[in-house]
């Protein structure tokens, strides 16, 4: 049966609505409010929203904007130098973080295809958690915010070369694994010319039109989004570079601004959806491994990356509260678990247990950031950022 669109986004926001100010209310952080009504009014709770998979394909765009946006405020200079530092720290927290999951899987008794899974999901950062909690200005002016975004970078793109072997073993997938590597330089470079030939230009000359330049930057967005997706990367990394090349523009700021609202009604479905997918009655099945596995994620990913950024000379509190920020798995593990359970090399019990994880470390992450670090959604006011 066709899903009623409009009574879903009547669920979605009045619903958070609702839930939000009781959030706010009790001090909680509004996006577990998004989470919990998922639950309430998905397939395991009420049943309201009988296909979830619908709206989360609609909310990956707010990842896509979100990406945009931040690439709108990074330099390309300063992109560059903070690559070079985060590219070692990114490979070898990843190394720790899929031994960790490996080995508490295998000692459940969990397959061996399910645990060597489970450390893959393991090894990634949620770039929406991390960078919605993230100040505005810190994203966009201070070292913390180039540091964790170059981070989230390159994790990303090990996780594109997990999707794609993933796809191999399959025997689905026909993408050479060097393809997507090969394909990020000659993206960028295209995208520069492009922009300095032709956007740059237009933006010069209709400036006045601010209609018209929200229209280009939304198109500009997606266009490369769809040319990253096409050579073997993804929206997200498209979006991103969308923002780098546009960032040298005298009206990026404009276009930052004009966009967040679009970013912010993504956003609610990402987390509603991802709310409404959990299958709560299957639960009891993988409790104590997935309360496990996230409390060891919550632990070691901030001592991980504390130890690790404080070995190339970074601040002790900028290190440890890059690590807290980072501390959860990622929307990357969803996806490369969706797509194992697809290929036949994860079992429906491999696939929950990195759910549940994914969502425990997503809500208690979120209350450590929201309740010691500055953010944009704060309870305090003294550490409410925007």
């Amino acid at each position: 049966m066709q899903q009623d669109i409009v009574f879903s986004y009547f669920l979605v926001f009045s619903g958070a609505m609702v839930l939000a100010t009781l959030a706010l209310y009790t001090r909680q952080p509004l996006i577990i409010a998004y989470i919990a009504l998922g639950a309430l009014v998905g397939p395991s709770g009420m049943g309201w929203i009988e296909h979830p998979d619908q709206l989360a394909d609609m909310a990956d765009i707010g990842i896509i904007f979100l990406l945009f946006l931040l690439g709108l405020d990074m330099q390309p200079v300063a992109l560059f130098a903070v690559l070079r530092k985060a590219t070692w720290v990114a490979v070898i927290s990843s190394l720790i973080f899929f031994a960790l999951g490996f080995g508490l899987t295998s000692a459940f008794g969990f397959s061996r295809m399910d645990a060597v899974i489970t450390g893959l999901a393991a090894m990634f950062s949620s770039t929406i958690i991390g960078l919605k909690l993230m100040p505005t200005t810190v994203l966009h002016h201070k070292h913390m915010g180039e540091l964790m975004i170059g981070l989230l970078l390159i994790q990303d793109m090990l996780a594109i070369l997990v999707l794609i072997l993933l796809g191999v073993m399959e025997g689905g997938s026909a993408m050479p694994v060097w393809q997507p590597f090969a394909a990020l330089p000659l993206l960028a470079g295209g995208c520069y010319l492009l922009v300095k030939g032709v956007i740059l230009p237009l933006i010069t000359r209709f400036d006045r039109y601010h209609e018209y330049l929200f229209i280009l930057a939304i198109g500009w967005c997606l266009a490369v989004s769809e040319a990253a997706k096409a050579v073997g990367l993804t929206h997200e990394i498209g979006a991103f570079i969308a923002g780098v090349t546009l960032a040298t523009s005298p009206i990026a700021q404009f276009m930052a601004i004009s966009l967040k609202p679009l970013r912010d009604f993504f956003l609610v479905m990402f987390f509603f959806a991802l709310g409404a997918q959990f299958n709560i009655g299957l639960l009891t099945d993988v409790l104590l491994p997935a309360v496990l596995l996230a409390g060891l994620v919550l632990v070691a990913k901030p001592v991980s990356f504390r130890f690790l950024l404080g070995r190339f000379s970074e601040r002790r509190n900028l290190a440890w509260d890059v690590g807290f920020r980072l501390g959860q798995i990622s929307e990357f593990s969803l996806l490369i678990a969706f797509v194992a359970v697809e290929s036949s090399l994860l079992s429906e019990r491999g696939s929950l247990l990195i759910q549940a994880t994914a969502i425990l470390t997503f809500i208690i992450s979120s209350y450590i950031v929201v309740f010691n670090y500055p953010n944009p959604i704060a309870v305090s006011e003294k550490l409410r950022r925007d």
